[in-house]
């Protein structure tokens, strides 16, 4: 096994170094000589195989990760392997259920439908005349991710490496990174996400889940029922149908947004692969990633949505410093300004002409000049609507999202206003209220008092006022240290002059002194300057 980790170690390093990426194991490399193309990062992940195509397909959904010229280079990765030998696949099933292919199925197509990285898809009849499809884990895929997983920290643990424009250390991107596939690693997770999301759309008339097959799925196997259907971006055919496309359109973004806002649990990766039609429903397919949502982010989001729709700046504001991790200083007037720029920007025109995606990577970006990191369930949420809006642009052009989002949100909003209210607090609150009230004359007038008998008093904070008075200290220390190597000069010359103390050969050497202490000081303070980079 440490021969293997060994190999695979200098596998690893010889391509991302023949890649030009040769700095992130050797901090002594420079990195202004190296051809760092996210083209060519792209490339090595490619050549070095299923993992870091997994890695990579993973870093271009997270913009806090890896900065935005990475992630359109990154988003191109093609998860295609070569198929499996279908002696590792009748093994794999036979080691999951103790039970040969030819016993369960009437047949099974040995050529896959598809072969991923971590699986290939296998369709089936089984013995019940039941049409099914199988994903099967490849065989020592768990080890081979986690060795290359664990190769990558050994690496980043080794250097100081991370993305400039990076809010998270490149480790803490590491262990995301793994958790996210150990979940996808495992298929009986993938079965209850379906059987989540079939809950939660169980009255949903346009929503469908193939069914999963309970006897045959197991932590490396899954068996659901195969699903006759058409490619949602197949217009031509589903137009033969008989499909409206507007109206597919525009009720797949209704499913998304209860998804999200109601449901808080939102299939992870809807791009056309994963979206059927077929019996007048829209089938998902594929929940290997799912996004899931707590109550209180659902109901940030959902302020935050309204705060967008009646352009409340504070609104959102107040939703990026709430629910963001702080990396740095946040200036909130900048955070403010930028927020106002945006709003001004994407949403001074009419909802048909804006673009989610636009919005939600704007919101992105100004959250990271702005030293505010956003929850990784908002970033893999971000990336899904981005697909989403891809989707529903091919099949529909007149759809935009955003036009679907807003009302959606703001029926919500007043069905939740109204559910809260509660007949009890309403008299409290309203007793309470007229009482504050009546006190606001008496208050007044007595501030009044207070302003003109002069009592009044100005607390004034300023933020980080400690910073400032250190360089001001230091600028003042070093006017007078200055003056004071200027004032040791003259005096030393006029010494010099007067030929004062003793002297050798006619040079008064308390003169010399003062000058030579005067360069020493000089030097040094000269020397101080350079090195804080403050001299310009």
């Amino acid at each position: 096994m440490r021969i293997k980790t060994i190999e695979r170690f200098k596998e690893i390093v010889g391509v991302l170094g023949a890649y030009g990426f040769g700095y992130i194991i050797d901090s002594k490399i420079n990195k202004q000589n190296q051809s760092r193309s996210p083209r060519n990062l792209r490339k090595a992940f490619e050549e070095l195989g299923p993992t870091f195509i997994k890695i990579g397909q993973i870093l271009s959904t997270r913009p806090d990760i890896v900065p935005k010229r990475y992630i359109k280079e990154l988003s191109k990765l093609q998860d295609n392997a070569p198929k499996e030998d279908f002696t590792d696949v009748k093994n794999i099933f036979y080691e999951e259920f103790k039970q040969k292919i030819s016993e369960v199925f009437d047949y099974f197509n040995e050529k896959p439908l598809a072969s991923a990285s971590i699986a290939q898809v296998h369709e089936g009849i089984l013995k019940d005349k039941r049409d099914v499809v199988v994903k099967i884990q490849r065989p020592n895929i768990k080890e081979k991710m986690e060795l290359d997983i664990s190769i990558l920290t050994r690496i980043f643990k080794m250097t100081k490496v991370r993305f400039e424009d990076a809010l998270i250390n490149p480790l803490d991107a590491l262990i995301e990174i793994k958790l996210s596939t150990e979940k996808e690693l495992d298929f009986k997770q993938e079965k209850n996400n379906m059987k989540i999301f079939e809950k939660n759309n169980k009255k949903v008339a346009c929503v469908y889940v193939p069914k999963v097959i309970e006897e045959f799925s197991s932590t490396k196997i899954l068996m659901m029922e195969k699903i006759n259907g058409i490619k949602i971006t197949n217009k031509n055919k589903i137009l033969e149908y008989g499909y409206n496309l507007d109206e597919i359109g525009k009720k797949l973004s209704l499913s998304y947004c209860k998804q999200i806002f109601d449901d808080g649990f939102f299939h992870g990766d809807p791009h056309p692969g994963n979206l059927l039609i077929g019996q007048g429903k829209i089938c998902y397919l594929d929940f290997g990633l799912v996004g899931e949502l707590t109550e209180a982010m659902k109901e940030y989001l959902n302020k935050v949505m309204f705060a967008l729709a009646t352009k409340d700046v504070d609104g959102v504001v107040d939703f990026l410093l709430s629910v963001g991790i702080k990396k740095g200083r946040v200036n909130k007037n900048m955070l403010y300004e930028d927020v106002q720029y945006m709003i001004q920007m994407y949403l001074s025109t009419s909802l048909k002409n804006i673009k989610i995606s636009q919005v939600l990577q704007e919101i992105v970006e100004l959250s990271q000049s702005n030293n505010i990191q956003l929850p990784r369930e908002l970033t893999n949420l971000v990336r899904c609507m981005i697909l989403l809006e891809g989707v529903v642009t091919e099949i529909s052009p007149n759809i935009e999202i955003m036009d679907v989002i807003i009302p959606f949100v703001k029926n919500k909003t007043k069905s939740s206003l109204l559910k809260d209210v509660d007949k009890d607090n309403l008299l409290i609150g309203s007793y309470k209220f007229s009482k504050d009230t009546l006190k606001v004359p008496s208050k007044i007038a007595e501030l009044s008092d207070t302003i003109i008998n002069g009592r009044t008093k100005l607390n004034i904070q300023i933020q980080d006022i400690s910073s400032s008075m250190k360089q001001l200290n230091k600028m003042v220390n070093r006017i007078v240290f200055g003056v004071m190597v200027a004032s040791m000069i003259v005096g030393s010359s006029l010494v010099l002059n007067v030929g004062i103390g003793p002297q050798y050969r006619g040079i008064s050497i308390l003169g010399i002194t003062g000058y030579l202490v005067a360069a020493i000081f000089g030097l040094w303070l000269m020397i101080s300057i350079i090195r804080s980079g403050s001299l310009k």
